[in-house]
């Protein structure tokens, strides 16, 4: 198998599966993805070095990966889509099938736990999932949620998404939008009442952040891979943060 998405490239190799190729944003474990070579990215690749690796599977996301990679007829495809924890649970099952996986299986049957647990409250005089540290905390109650994904132009992600169900399983309610990926004007947002959460991926906020002290909002900096990557990190992390449900 060639894995062209980072999340799943993890997730094979943490169930003992070892993918012949990898995209260049596949990073982690970084000790095990070393050793696989790099066909391209999630969006471009180079051919010839994906058909010299003589794959029997190209494991792609439809949103993480270019429409082209799954319609070639050269070499057969597997295509996930994970908008939510549910589907989550279902990929795994669908991939453990598919590559005959126990490890992969246990992995579903996590999932599927995770959905019978409790959702959890937050309020901003709680930890903040997957913080990694805070730029302007709220002065006044927080009406709103802004999940940042990019700048110039400024992108947010929408509460009916992998992240937003992450995120509203912990007690972190984010604004819904009519796209899922919608380009926004932050003038349109109440500075007082809005909270920016400024993930840590596609764009490097954190590493930029004197450009987000200038903004009126509070903000805070989040684990992008924590609340994005679906598969086992996401798994680990909800494990760890889902209360448990009690009776």
């Amino acid at each position: 198998m060639l894995s062209l998405v980072p999340s799943w490239t993890e997730t094979l190799l943490a169930a003992g599966i070892m993918p012949v190729g990898r995209t260049r944003f596949c990073i982690h474990p970084a000790d095990m993805v070393a050793d696989i070579p790099i066909v391209g990215g999630t969006k471009d690749w180079n051919w010839d070095r994906v058909k010299a690796l003589r794959p029997d599977l190209i494991l792609l996301d439809r949103e993480e990966n270019a429409a082209f990679m799954g319609q070639q007829k050269d070499i057969a495809c597997h295509v996930t889509h994970v908008g939510s924890l549910a589907d989550m649970a279902q990929a795994f099952e669908e991939l453990a099938g598919l590559l005959n996986s126990q490890e992969l299986d246990v992995m579903a049957a996590r999932s599927r736990a995770l959905l019978d647990r409790e959702c959890g409250l937050w309020s901003p005089q709680q930890p903040l999932p997957a913080l990694i540290e805070w730029g302007r905390k709220p002065r006044q109650p927080i009406r709103q949620i802004v999940y940042l994904i990019w700048r110039k132009p400024w992108m947010a992600v929408s509460a009916d998404s992998f992240i937003g169900d992450c995120l509203a399983r912990l007690g972190v309610h984010i604004t819904r939008f009519d796209e899922k990926y919608p380009v926004i004007d932050l003038a349109a947002f109440d500075p007082e009442t809005t909270l920016l959460l400024c993930s840590s991926e596609p764009y490097p906020f954190l590493e930029r952040k004197g450009r987000l002290a200038e903004l009126p909002f509070a903000h805070a900096f989040v684990d992008g891979e924590l609340l994005s990557w679906y598969g086992i990190r996401s798994l680990r992390f909800l494990e760890q943060h889902l209360p448990v449900r009690s009776f």
